[in-house]
């Protein structure tokens, strides 16, 4: 559409070109003419690209300030993407923010952050959020994904450090998110776009998926929530009281275990899971595990522990059920040398990221200390593997020796073999901790 009016605006008046008696140029651009229109529109193309942008974006932003409870909708295809979505309540403004004074740089540097958050809030309409997500992202130039559910939103998106700022101010400003959503909810990291492939904003039943219907299990039931100081002082309570024997504590890493893997807290309990939508199967194989027992959870950035804290509180076996607010991230803002050791994994293309220069996990291979993730090498698998520079360089480079034996039969037959790896095969959806004597001295 703005190509259109662009090419149009340079038209030759109709009276001048019927003053000519039919002949010479029709278009006008840059001192040049043009009688055929596949001209003009090369010569736009080639050399007004930019123009044609910030005309783009001028016209959206002007579309979507037009928009509000009196206002009328969106047109169907408009530039800004919202695709006449708009709602015409005033729960959720479409408005985007202004970027006509930022350059194209400003908002595509590469030197940004990955921002991490999410919101428990009714939404009556995810769709409508949702459109206006995406819009807002595409604006911003911002990569990630973003899950949006009727229990509220959750996202990780990247991109240059002022893109970010604005997605901030413009997410705390939203309506609906307000006096629930703060500055402190966004955890931020060095990062930018490039850390994503792309952009998925999407509508979902959970917006972490638990896999419990959240009708049944509701994020309004979940535990107490600790600050990263009063989650700090109860660890080191749980490790003093454990090394004596004496702990009627367990700390809970509810993440999966590939996460675990590369970085826990000290003397925690991190099931073998590899997805979290097996926690409440593995929460209710090792209920006894839990009876009595006070519990301090904790998760990547917290929203895990939301519902898996109400899951648990359900069961109604633990006298006390307790969240580390903001999760790791806040916590290693706060106490980079605290008890959390190792790398914290992140869901992103840079796998992983580090506050102390410890490395807790080993390579695959030969054994030797190292902690960064690399996606197997046979092309059906999608498992992660630890396996070192001197190891990779011989060829190991696969999560075990079946998917090892099928990229080399892949890679001489030229064809993608399917078969389930030893990885999977071998791991049990749902561990149960046989003895839980084992995990309460795991501080000693």
């Amino acid at each position: 559409q703005a190509f259109s009016l662009f090419v149009k605006a340079k038209e030759v008046p109709a009276a001048a070109w019927c003053a000519a008696g039919g002949d010479g140029a029709r278009w006008r651009c840059c001192r040049q003419a043009f009688e055929e229109l596949s001209g003009i529109h090369r010569h736009v193309a080639l050399q007004h690209g930019p123009d044609i942008g910030q005309q783009a974006g001028r016209a959206a932003e002007q579309a979507a300030a037009e928009v509000g409870p009196s206002g009328p909708p969106a047109p169907a295809g408009n530039a800004d993407g919202l695709n006449g979505l708009c709602p015409s309540s005033p729960e959720i403004s479409c408005t985007l923010p202004d970027t006509s004074h930022l350059s194209y740089d400003d908002l595509t540097s590469k030197v940004g952050e990955v921002l991490l958050y999410y919101c428990y809030c009714e939404v009556k309409d995810p769709e409508k959020l949702c459109a206006w997500q995406k819009a807002l992202c595409q604006h911003l130039h911002l990569t990630g994904k973003v899950r949006v559910a009727s229990e509220g939103i959750n996202g990780t998106v990247g991109g240059s450090k002022v893109a970010t700022d604005l997605y901030i101010e413009v997410m705390l400003s939203q309506p609906l998110f307000k006096d629930i959503l703060c500055q402190e909810d966004f955890k931020s990291s060095a990062g930018g776009a490039h850390c994503f492939p792309d952009l998925r904003v999407g509508v979902f039943k959970e917006i972490v998926p638990m896999g419990i219907d959240p009708k049944i299990v509701s994020y309004k039931e979940t535990g107490i929530h600790l600050s990263p100081q009063e989650f700090h002082r109860e660890v080191e309570q749980y490790l003093s009281q454990a090394s004596q024997g004496q702990s009627d504590t367990i700390l809970l890493d509810c993440r999966n275990f590939y996460e675990s893997k590369i970085g826990h807290f000290q003397g925690c309990l991190a099931p073998d899971i590899r997805k979290f939508s097996y926690f409440p199967s593995y929460v209710d194989e090792n209920l006894e595990l839990f009876k009595d027992k006070r519990v301090l959870m904790y998760c990547t950035g917290g929203i895990r522990c939301e519902r898996g804290s109400a899951y648990l509180r359900s069961k109604a076996v633990c006298r006390e059920v307790y969240q580390l607010k903001g999760g790791i991230h806040k916590y290693l803002e706060e106490f980079p040398d605290g008890f959390y050791r190792g790398k914290l994994f992140v869901f992103d293309d840079r796998y992983a990221i580090c506050s102390n220069e410890d490395i807790i996990s080993a390579c695959r291979y030969c054994g030797t200390l190292w902690d960064q993730y690399k996606l197997c090498s046979s092309q059906h698998c999608r498992q992660l593997v630890l396996t070192c520079p001197s190891c990779r360089n011989k060829g190991l480079t696969a999560c075990c020796p079946v998917c090892q034996e099928l990229e080399v039969t892949s890679r001489a037959s030229g064809q993608t073999l399917k078969e389930e790896c030893e990885c999977t095969r071998r791991r049990p959806r749902v561990p149960i901790e046989h003895v839980s004597q084992r995990m309460l001295d795991a501080g000693k």
